[in-house]
């Protein structure tokens, strides 16, 4: 029987596929499950995407993000700053090119395209979110500043060339590539050289211990909930940036800060932890009534075709995502802002 294309780029086939690449019970993965992930990261990813993107644009933002939190800000001015704080770190200028790897619907794109006065290109492999992004662009008067691409980030040089960009940033992305020495090797080759690179990354901390059955089942829960084929210990995403020969300028787990408000408070759906009468909205969306409203207008909406089959069940494993993340921040097992800036040597060895 043939997928169901749908004209705004979704494949029926891969969202309804996405929750078979995991064991019904985490606790049974085995390393032949994440191989199979690890082969087909283009197929969990595109699945994921294609039945999550409007679920996060409604219960979060057009940012797909996470971010620290001073105590009373809001959650829209978090999320920007998080943006602007990698583009200063990155030491962004007016002019210059560059190249936002996995850049979603375009959100973190057009924040710091006008904060640093930049020209971005937004590379992603799923046409639904470009869609979006393009969309979302021309309202914001944008598209001659901020464009997008359909591509492979694990064959960015031979879509863009090397040495086409003066810089490059990825916001919880490269997490989704088979190998972190694959995905930054291409970066490094389409940076400039004295080129900078800036990510945020996801990272189980270095205190995971994949000898334990409840750290692994952990990584398996946020992999499972987020369309991720395999998470990896931050030390791993380290050691693959001076592999593929950058230099670390600075690095550290923003996660780590003490800060008053965690990093993952929307998640836990207390709306009297919100911060701002606005957060109430944002947050209620997380809590389980919340969950509850969502959940059941999604079954509704594909029960009548007006979304692709198995979006419910992609919904749900953004309730298995939820829990497992807060438990990650919680217990300090899992960080979604490893903070590296990294430095293309200005001349080839």
């Amino acid at each position: 029987m043939a997928s169901t294309q749908y004209t705004d780029g979704r494949q029926e086939s891969r969202v309804e596929n996405y929750t078979k690449f995991w064991q019904k019970d985490l606790g049974k993965e085995g390393e032949a499950d994440n191989q199979n992930r690890v082969e087909s990261y283009t197929d969990v990813v595109n699945g994921y995407y294609d039945g999550a993107t409007e679920l996060y644009e409604y219960g979060w933002a057009q940012s797909f993000h996470f971010s620290r939190f001073y105590k009373g800000e809001a959650f829209a001015a978090s999320l920007a700053r998080h943006e602007h704080y990698l583009a200063a770190q990155m030491s962004l200028r007016p002019g210059m090119r560059v190249l936002d790897v996995g850049c979603g619907v375009g959100g973190p794109a057009r924040e710091i395209a006008r904060f640093a006065d930049v020209n971005i290109v937004g590379l992603n492999n799923n046409d639904f979110q470009i869609q979006r992004a393009r969309k979302y662009t021309k309202r914001a008067g944008l598209e001659g500043q901020v464009t997008f691409a359909k591509g492979d980030f694990m064959k960015l040089s031979e879509q863009f060339g090397e040495n086409s960009f003066d810089a490059v940033y990825a916001i919880e992305a490269t997490v989704h590539a088979p190998t972190w020495e694959g995905v930054y090797g291409e970066i490094m080759k389409v940076l400039k050289p004295g080129g900078v690179f800036g990510v945020y990354e996801w990272c189980m901390t270095d205190t995971w211990d994949p000898s334990i059955p409840a750290h692994k089942e952990l990584a398996h829960a946020i992999e499972f909930g987020n369309g991720i084929p395999e998470m990896r210990p931050l030390k791993q995403a380290r050691e693959a940036m001076v592999n593929v020969g950058f230099t670390i300028e600075h690095d550290e787990d923003l996660a780590d800060r003490p800060d008053i408000v965690p990093w993952y408070y929307p998640l836990e759906g207390d709306i009297f932890k919100a911060q701002t009468a606005w957060d109430y909205f944002t947050v209620w969306r997380m809590s389980w009534s919340g969950k509850l409203v969502s959940h059941t207008a999604i079954r509704f909406m594909e029960g009548l075709g007006l979304l692709p089959k198995g979006t419910y069940d992609v919904g749900e494993s953004l309730k298995v995502a939820a829990d497992a993340l807060v438990k990650g921040g919680q217990t300090k097992l899992f960080t979604p802002m490893y903070l590296a800036i990294c430095r293309k040597p200005a001349q080839s060895e």
